[in-house]
């Protein structure tokens, strides 16, 4: 009987220090191949592997698209592209829609985990901001895999595992330093048949619009996950859909880019702020341009129209700085929400 020999690990702020202190305490002899996956910029080269190599007992190595999954391996993924693993042992790296507005996107990671291996995976969430990672270690434990979530009380950024513990109920949430002992018990153990946990319809839909096959559209898959919301995608303005799930809700747009309600959230507030921002500019403008009218009026003795234009400007000033002193104050942030 297959162990527990798929770790998929997600991480975002702090996560190069806390995935070191991980890997440097796991042997050289675990039994399972692991994959990590750090919120990266897109067009940055990333050095995560060497970093996480000088620490590692484990070979780490940049993920590659279609190379056997390898055990005792530590797989990271690649700036720009979604690092999956696929059920015939290859590894999948995809430039399927964002999640959460990045890619490479830790739901993504665990889903496809979730569908290829079922109960021999182990999901794990460590510090970082804001809810990725929680609905995918929901997609694990439906299929009867191992959730672990850092302490919310150890992690330098608790919002990643607060946020986790929130949305499902983790079989463990442990200190970073005890986690690596955890994992090599639980590598171990025998994972249950997976006949036992068949693969719900919706993560199968989900896994194939994060893979994006350029032979095979992905057009009415996300019709299929839930029904439409009045609201719609920040980045393609596409129609969201409405995704139950457990004790949360999520969205996906017609064409796959997905919002856990965290990172929504924060999205609406950027919009808001950048709005705000225009509206304090174009006040700016106009207090200017009719202070340039009054000046004008002066210029032909139309004292009248001067002082109608000085007027104006002088409202227009004090509109403009209530909504600058409102976003310098901070108060067009949704309430409890991180900006990652």
């Amino acid at each position: 009987m297959a162990g527990h020999d798929i770790i998929v690990i997600g991480a975002s702020a702090g996560g190069v220090t806390a995935l070191q202190r991980l890997l440097e305490d796991l042997p050289g002899d675990l039994g399972a191949a692991l994959f990590v996956v750090l919120h990266l910029s897109a067009g940055a080269k990333s050095a995560l592997p060497r970093i996480l190599g000088r620490a590692s007992t484990l070979p780490v190595v940049e993920a590659v698209d279609g190379e056997a999954i390898r055990v005792g391996r530590v797989y990271v993924a690649v700036p720009d592209r979604h690092l999956l693993v696929r059920g015939d042992g290859a590894v999948r790296l995809s430039r399927g829609p964002k999640e959460n507005h990045t890619r490479p996107a830790v739901d993504a990671l665990f889903r496809s985990a979730a569908v290829a291996f079922g109960p021999r995976v182990i999901g794990v969430v460590l510090t970082g901001y804001l809810d990725d990672g929680t609905s995918g270690l929901i997609a694990i434990k439906a299929r009867g895999g191992i959730s672990v979530v850092q302490d919310p009380d150890d992690a330098r950024y608790d919002g990643m595992p607060r946020n986790a513990l929130k949305g499902d109920s983790p079989d463990y949430c442990v200190p970073l330093v005890v986690m690596p002992a955890l994992l090599k018990r639980l590598v171990a153990e025998p994972a249950p048949p997976e006949e036992l946990f068949p693969v719900p319809d919706r993560l199968a839909l989900e896994v194939r619009v994060a893979e994006s096959e350029p032979d095979e559209p992905t057009e009415g898959y996300v019709e299929q996950l839930g029904r439409p919301s009045p609201f719609v995608c920040p980045e393609c303005s596409g129609t969201l859909f409405e995704i139950e799930e457990k004790k949360q809700i999520r969205y996906r747009c017609r064409v796959g880019h997905a919002y856990s309600p965290k990172t929504f959230e924060a999205r609406h507030g950027e919009e808001v702020e950048a709005a705000l921002w225009a509206a304090t500019r174009a006040l700016e403008e106009s207090a200017s341009l009719a202070r340039r009218m009054a000046e004008r009026a002066r210029t032909t003795r139309r004292e009248r129209a001067a002082a109608v234009y000085e007027e104006l400007a002088q409202e227009r000033s004090r509109q403009a700085e209530r909504v600058r002193s409102l976003l310098l104050n901070g108060a067009t942030a949704p309430a409890g929400v991180e900006d990652d």
